[in-house]
Protein backbone atom coordinates (compact mmCIF):
# COMPACT_ATOMS: atom_id res chain seq x y z
CA UNK A 1 0.00 0.00 0.00
CA UNK A 2 2.82 2.27 0.70
CA UNK A 3 3.56 2.83 -2.91
CA UNK A 4 -0.26 3.43 -3.89
CA UNK A 5 -0.19 6.20 -0.76
CA UNK A 6 2.61 8.05 -2.75
CA UNK A 7 0.81 7.66 -6.17
CA UNK A 8 -2.36 8.84 -5.16
CA UNK A 9 -0.49 12.02 -3.46
CA UNK A 10 1.75 12.56 -6.60
CA UNK A 11 -1.18 12.36 -8.58
CA UNK A 12 -2.82 14.64 -6.79
CA UNK A 13 -0.12 16.92 -7.02
CA UNK A 14 0.32 17.49 -3.23
CA UNK A 15 2.90 17.92 -0.92
CA UNK A 16 2.89 15.37 2.24
CA UNK A 17 1.75 18.53 4.04
CA UNK A 18 -1.01 19.22 2.02
CA UNK A 19 -1.93 15.37 1.98
CA UNK A 20 -1.40 15.28 5.62
CA UNK A 21 -3.77 18.46 6.42
CA UNK A 22 -6.90 17.29 4.17
CA UNK A 23 -7.18 14.07 5.79
CA UNK A 24 -6.26 15.04 9.25
CA UNK A 25 -2.62 13.49 10.29
CA UNK A 26 0.65 14.40 10.88
CA UNK A 27 3.36 15.01 7.58
CA UNK A 28 5.54 12.82 8.99
CA UNK A 29 2.65 10.25 9.10
CA UNK A 30 2.39 10.05 5.50
CA UNK A 31 6.07 9.83 5.10
CA UNK A 32 6.32 6.71 7.29
CA UNK A 33 3.27 5.55 4.91
CA UNK A 34 5.07 5.82 1.93
CA UNK A 35 7.82 3.91 3.08
CA UNK A 36 6.51 1.73 4.66
CA UNK A 37 7.02 1.70 8.27
CA UNK A 38 3.44 2.31 9.58
CA UNK A 39 0.85 0.66 9.18
CA UNK A 40 -1.93 2.06 7.74
CA UNK A 41 -5.32 2.02 10.00
CA UNK A 42 -9.09 1.37 8.39
CA UNK A 43 -10.22 5.09 9.65
CA UNK A 44 -7.59 6.60 7.60
CA UNK A 45 -7.96 4.34 4.43
CA UNK A 46 -11.56 5.50 4.87
CA UNK A 47 -10.72 9.11 5.65
CA UNK A 48 -8.24 8.98 2.57
CA UNK A 49 -11.04 7.49 -0.15
CA UNK A 50 -13.23 9.82 1.15
CA UNK A 51 -11.83 13.17 0.80
CA UNK A 52 -9.94 12.20 -2.71
CA UNK A 53 -12.72 9.74 -4.11
CA UNK A 54 -10.46 7.56 -4.12
CA UNK A 55 -11.74 3.13 -5.10
CA UNK A 56 -10.87 1.85 -1.64
CA UNK A 57 -10.37 -1.66 -3.46
CA UNK A 58 -7.73 -0.02 -5.65
CA UNK A 59 -6.02 1.66 -2.24
CA UNK A 60 -6.08 -1.57 -0.08
CA UNK A 61 -4.70 -4.53 -2.96
CA UNK A 62 -4.41 -2.16 -6.59
CA UNK A 63 -7.07 -3.56 -8.22
CA UNK A 64 -8.98 -1.55 -10.16
CA UNK A 65 -9.07 1.90 -11.04
CA UNK A 66 -7.45 5.04 -8.23
CA UNK A 67 -11.04 6.65 -8.25
CA UNK A 68 -14.41 6.12 -7.80
CA UNK A 69 -16.80 7.11 -10.21
CA UNK A 70 -19.09 9.39 -8.91
CA UNK A 71 -21.87 11.60 -10.41
CA UNK A 72 -21.70 15.19 -11.21
CA UNK A 73 -24.01 16.27 -8.40
CA UNK A 74 -21.81 14.07 -5.50
CA UNK A 75 -18.78 15.75 -6.66
CA UNK A 76 -20.11 19.29 -6.79
CA UNK A 77 -21.81 18.28 -3.65
CA UNK A 78 -18.13 17.62 -2.16
CA UNK A 79 -16.73 20.57 -3.75
CA UNK A 80 -18.96 23.33 -2.51
CA UNK A 81 -19.26 21.47 0.97
CA UNK A 82 -15.06 22.12 0.83
CA UNK A 83 -15.29 25.23 -0.22
CA UNK A 84 -18.19 26.40 2.35
CA UNK A 85 -17.10 24.56 5.39
CA UNK A 86 -13.19 26.42 4.67
CA UNK A 87 -12.58 29.19 7.87
CA UNK A 88 -10.99 31.50 5.55
CA UNK A 89 -12.34 33.76 3.10
CA UNK A 90 -10.98 32.60 0.44
CA UNK A 91 -12.06 33.48 -4.04
CA UNK A 92 -13.88 30.39 -4.19
CA UNK A 93 -16.05 30.84 -0.93
CA UNK A 94 -16.98 34.69 -1.65
CA UNK A 95 -17.83 33.44 -5.46
CA UNK A 96 -19.76 30.62 -4.58
CA UNK A 97 -21.13 33.10 -1.99
CA UNK A 98 -22.35 35.60 -4.67
CA UNK A 99 -23.43 33.19 -6.84
CA UNK A 100 -25.73 31.33 -4.55
CA UNK A 101 -27.27 35.39 -4.58
CA UNK A 102 -27.97 35.29 -8.17
CA UNK A 103 -32.07 35.48 -9.18
CA UNK A 104 -32.97 33.19 -12.11
CA UNK A 105 -32.88 36.97 -14.18
CA UNK A 106 -29.65 36.81 -13.34
CA UNK A 107 -28.43 33.37 -14.39
CA UNK A 108 -29.98 33.62 -17.55
CA UNK A 109 -27.86 37.24 -18.28
CA UNK A 110 -24.70 35.51 -17.11
CA UNK A 111 -25.29 32.22 -19.24
CA UNK A 112 -26.14 34.70 -22.31
CA UNK A 113 -22.68 36.04 -22.00
CA UNK A 114 -21.25 32.88 -21.12
CA UNK A 115 -22.13 32.07 -24.71
CA UNK A 116 -21.58 35.11 -25.94
CA UNK A 117 -18.20 34.51 -24.94
CA UNK A 118 -17.79 31.11 -26.27
CA UNK A 119 -18.94 32.40 -29.59
CA UNK A 120 -16.56 35.50 -29.79
CA UNK A 121 -13.84 32.45 -29.22
CA UNK A 122 -15.17 29.63 -31.75
CA UNK A 123 -15.33 32.76 -34.30
CA UNK A 124 -11.39 33.33 -33.64
CA UNK A 125 -10.33 29.69 -33.88
CA UNK A 126 -12.24 29.72 -37.71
Amino acid sequence: MKDRIKTLRKTLKMTQQEFADRIGIKRNTVGLYEIGQSGISDTVIRAICREFGVNEEWLRTGSGEIFREVDTEARFSEWAGRVLAGRDETFQKRFVTMMMSLTEDQWRLLEEKARMLFDQEQNKKA
